[in-house]
């Protein structure tokens, strides 16, 4: 059976993001699936979506990053170039594993499918 799991990287600082408040949507619903904190390596303790939860649709990963910035003491403009991150990613097949990472900085991030 397939999972979801991410993680974040601070590439500004060099160190994992950890801290970071991440929700998981599935598109069309309005409450989160999931609401986790990063921690000390930047990721969820364990998967997001596993086992009977891990099912074909289009999901959201919203990545709080405006937060953790300012909490590590970066100073952002108002309003900050970056606050909420939202990856929309679709998951067609239930027995892969799916990784979504965040490699963030205050200007700019990037993302792909990971392993």
């Amino acid at each position: 059976m397939g999972c979801l799991t991410t993680h974040v990287l601070d590439t500004a600082r060099g160190i994992a993001a950890s801290g970071l408040k991440i929700e998981l949507f599935r598109v069309g619903e309005t409450a989160p699936l999931r609401e986790i904190i990063t921690n000390e390596d930047g990721r969820a303790d364990g998967p997001l979506l596993d086992q009977g939860s891990f099912v074909p649709g289009v999901y959201e990963l919203h990545f709080h990053a405006g937060d953790y910035l300012r909490e590590g003491g970066t100073v952002l403009s108002d309003p900050a170039f970056l606050d909420l991150i939202t990856i929309r990613f679709g998951i067609s097949d239930a027995e892969q594993h799916y990784h979504v990472p965040l490699l963030l900085s205050p200007f700019g991030y990037s993302t792909y499918r990971g392993s």
